[in-house]
């Protein structure tokens, strides 16, 4: 734990060495990612190092992602649908736009010529 605090305090204090604080404020959305990323740093080391660590680091990108998604105008109420929606390989809607649910049927068989249900 002391390493990653460490590494990101190395990371910070390099940071404001080499910046140029003459744009500080045109630039400060991409400081500002910049030290997102520090953190992410720490909190990966802190995960490798101690496996205690990585329920703290799913929850954190978790609401990570339910911020991203809210900057794109997708409410999410829980956060572990982000996780389900990670899994679907196909979203089907229809004419008015209803998602359906992940629980596929065959409700009709088309071979060629011959068509049927799956009785």
């Amino acid at each position: 734990m002391l390493f990653a605090a460490l590494t990101v305090l190395v990371l910070f204090i390099r940071f404001f060495i080499e910046t140029d604080y003459t744009d500080f404020g045109d630039k400060f959305g991409t400081y500002l990612g910049d030290w997102f990323g520090f953190l992410i740093i720490g909190i990966t080391i802190i995960v490798v190092a101690v496996p205690e660590g990585l329920p703290l680091a799913v929850m954190i990108s978790l609401a990570y992602s339910v911020r991203k998604m809210l900057a794109e105008k997708n409410f999410v109420k829980k956060l572990a649908s982000c996780e389900i929606m990670g899994g679907a390989n196909n979203i089907c809607s229809d004419k008015t736009g209803t998602l359906t649910m992940n629980e596929m049927s065959v409700t009709n068989l088309w071979n060629g010529a011959t068509q049927g249900t799956p009785d």
